[in-house]
């Protein structure tokens, strides 16, 4: 399996599942269900009644907007940050002649150190969260039964009309999301299929992506347990009105 064919299969998500977290995550959600504990089967239940099937897939404009060009440019920006930082000698990992054979099959970006795969992983993910928050904002809203929208551009009209400052709503609590889970999603992905290449070596296509998978999955399952809560404080402040989203800061 080829590097970019296994970033789109860890990236792509299902808009399904997401717009499910985006209802859970926001809290009370509406007044009419403020009283009604939110529960995955509960959540989709409410979301079947009130828009039909069809309204699983809210907010699939907004993720295709926010996601393709997304992967597109944290995997280019990645690439270069890793190449850069390759050619000091702060990062670039000590060669290692007894397991030259195993890395045939192997990454193609370049090695580094842990400390250099936590770098350059959090740096390209903030650099690119940045210039993609508002269309993270506007997925957020979107999919949130908090407001009235009634299609993806005249929620991004709202937005946009609220002022400069609404396109970079939570940025803060996704660059503390998004740096720690890139930097440790690097990491623990390079470790685990370095150490699993040693005890199944990767001699065919086949092996490759099956060791390629495992790391990835393992390795996203780390990520996200470690920097969870800061995609439920990034959700909130996103979806959230100002004053309720003051009530709830202030707690």
């Amino acid at each position: 399996m080829s590097e970019r064919r296994r970033v789109i299969h860890v990236g792509f998500r299902d808009d399904t599942v997401d717009l499910l977290k985006t209802r859970l995550q926001q809290g009370e959600g509406t007044q009419q269900h403020a009283r009604a504990p939110n529960t995955i089967l509960r959540t989709a239940k409410r979301i079947i009644a009130t828009d039909g099937m069809r309204g699983l897939w809210r907010g699939t404009e907004a993720t295709l907007v926010r996601n393709v060009p997304g992967i597109a440019l944290y995997m280019t920006g990645l690439n270069q940050v890793r190449s850069l930082m390759a050619t000091s000698p702060y990062f670039a990992p000590v060669r290692d002649s007894n397991h030259s054979g195993i890395h045939k099959h192997a990454s193609v970006l370049p090695a580094l150190t842990n400390q250099g795969n936590l770098l350059a992983g959090a740096a390209t993910r903030v650099s690119v969260g940045f210039v993609l928050n508002p269309f993270s904002v506007l997925k957020a809203r979107y999919e949130s039964d908090m407001y009235a929208y009634g299609s993806l551009t005249a929620a991004l009209g709202s937005i946009v009309r609220s002022g400069p400052s609404e396109l970079l709503r939570g940025f803060l609590a996704s660059s503390l999301r998004d740096a720690p889970y890139a930097g440790l999603f690097i990491v623990f992905y390079e470790g685990i299929k370095r150490e699993a290449a040693i005890v199944v070596p990767p001699s065919s296509q086949a092996t490759s992506a099956a060791l390629q998978s495992m790391s990835a999955a393992s390795a996203g399952l780390i990520a996200t347990l470690a920097t969870h809560p800061f995609d439920v404080i990034k959700v909130r402040l996103s979806v959230l009105l100002l004053g309720r989203r003051l009530d709830w800061l202030i707690g």
